[in-house]
């Protein structure tokens, strides 16, 4: 299909789903919204997208998609690879531009980080690396050099019950650094698993104005309704202060450039303008010899390639909402609300008019998100300051596109460790500010968590 008749079908088909009365609730991300439920449905680019953002869109994903090497290459725009690294590409944790799975017991971990720090703040106010690690272990390596360590995880079955007597069961993790490549850590460090999250639908969170966040805060819950949201405030490595963070976990990283170079940098090895350092410290590369090439020097990524993947993150489109119209699924959007989970998740932002790409600019959106970060109860608490976010709090992940996980990546765990095996788990896991909205849940009959389940995997 043409890019000129692949835009006329989606007006088509979104006037033709206003014409039939459910548009609003479909349009997940406004008129860039997809209609694909098929395992790519989260790598599309937005229904909108004009033909020269469409070229750069292109280019882009294939630097996502590709395997980096070691340098120096023949392929020199595609080298880089550090000598400690996570993944040879962007593309081996977000699989389909989806979401990772968790390590099972026994084995290695891919698609799952581990973030680490001491007690304690820099000067930019954010984590305190390890003197010899760093602030993420590196569990691979170049031929020749030693990993940091490996990542093992245990899980514990934790037994409970719903109010009419129906027993569930939910698995605790328990995580151990092993195999390190230089001494123990110390007895302060602080763990935080980190499961690669999807990635559709960034550009349009980029593009929420910050005064629309602002007015979502409630740090001292004036309201009284026990939600307490509030922006996390993190360094700007380009603007050299201290902004709104929106991206990330923990709401750690304050734009798309910035995010995906320091992907590139802690998780491929792979160093650019913005984080010209490489990723294992001074420490660790003296203490296993590690030769640092000519051109070591000049970062790996160029500005160019980066502004490319950068794109690329901007123009993957949400998909569409299904079955918006199902009685069971309109119950349970019902529930939804009053069960206080649109309280955090929210269900509608808008967009700013200041993007750089118009098609990205006043769009109405869907996401179920605020961006905030909210305190999530001691069960879920990693313990583990992140800029201004504490041990106990995490930023609301977007529920759009949720119930399609499973058909895209193939599981249905969820949580930023994915421990949750399902969206049940996931709702018992709450605690903190959502703990009445989670005892609601428990104590809903059977048909109404059906409902509220029904809603979920409509998103």
């Amino acid at each position: 299909m043409t890019h000129a008749r692949r835009s006329i079908f989606y007006i088509l088909l979104w006037l033709g789903t206003a014409a039939w009365g459910w548009g609003d609730d479909r349009l997940s991300g406004g008129e860039t919204t997809v209609f694909v439920t098929s395992n790519k449905a989260f790598a599309r680019p937005l229904a909108n997208i004009s033909r020269l953002t469409r070229r750069q869109h292109t280019v882009g994903n294939s630097f996502f998609n590709q395997n980096w090497v070691a340098s120096p290459a023949s392929t020199t725009s595609r080298d880089g690879l550090g000598h400690l690294f996570n993944a040879r590409s962007c593309s081996a944790c977000h699989v389909r531009d989806g979401r990772a799975e968790p390590p099972m017991e026994g084995e290695m971990a891919l698609g799952l980080v581990m973030r680490i720090s001491l007690p304690g703040r820099l000067d930019t106010g954010g984590p305190v690396p390890d003197p010899a690690y760093g602030l993420q272990v590196s569990e691979r390596a170049l031929p020749g050099f030693k990993p940091e360590g490996h990542v093992q995880v245990r899980y514990q079955e934790v037994s409970g019950s719903y109010a009419d007597g129906e027993r569930f069961s939910l698995r605790r993790p328990a995580y151990e650094i092993v195999e390190l490549g230089a001494g123990p850590l110390s007895p302060e460090t602080k763990f935080s698993p980190r499961v690669a999250p999807a990635v559709h639908g960034l550009g349009l969170l980029a593009a929420v104005e910050e005064k629309s966040l602002r007015e979502l805060e409630d740090p001292d819950d004036r309201d009284g309704d026990g939600i307490s949201g509030r922006i996390n405030k993190v360094w700007d490595y380009e603007a050299k202060k201290l902004v709104a963070g929106r991206f990330g976990w923990k709401a750690n990283q304050p734009s798309l450039r910035q995010q995906t170079a320091g992907a590139f940098v802690g998780d491929l090895g792979i160093t650019s303008p913005l984080f010209p350092d490489e990723n294992h410290t001074d420490l660790y590369a003296k203490r296993h010899q590690f030769v640092k090439h000519v051109d070591d020097e000049q970062p790996e990524l160029t500005a160019k390639i980066l502004q490319r993947v950068t794109a690329y993150l901007e123009t993957i489109a949400p998909p569409a909402r299904r079955n918006v119209d199902d009685l069971v699924v309109r119950q349970g959007q019902k529930l939804f609300a009053g069960m206080k989970c649109a309280s955090c998740h929210t269900p509608e932002l808008k967009t700013g008019d200041f993007h750089q790409l118009a098609e990205l600019r006043n769009q109405t959106i869907r996401p179920y998100t605020d961006l905030l970060l909210h305190d999530m109860g001691e069960a879920l608490a990693d313990g583990r300051e992140d800029f201004e976010a504490t041990g106990r709090e995490w930023r609301t992940p977007p529920l759009w596109g949720i119930g399609l996980q499973e058909r895209v990546n193939g599981h249905t765990t969820l949580l930023h460790d994915g421990r949750a095996r399902d969206l049940s788990e996931a709702i018992l896991w709450h605690g903190g500010e959502a703990e009445k909205s989670k005892e609601l849940f428990r104590n809903a009959s059977g048909k109404e968590r059906l409902a509220l389940l029904s809603f979920l995997q409509s998103l």
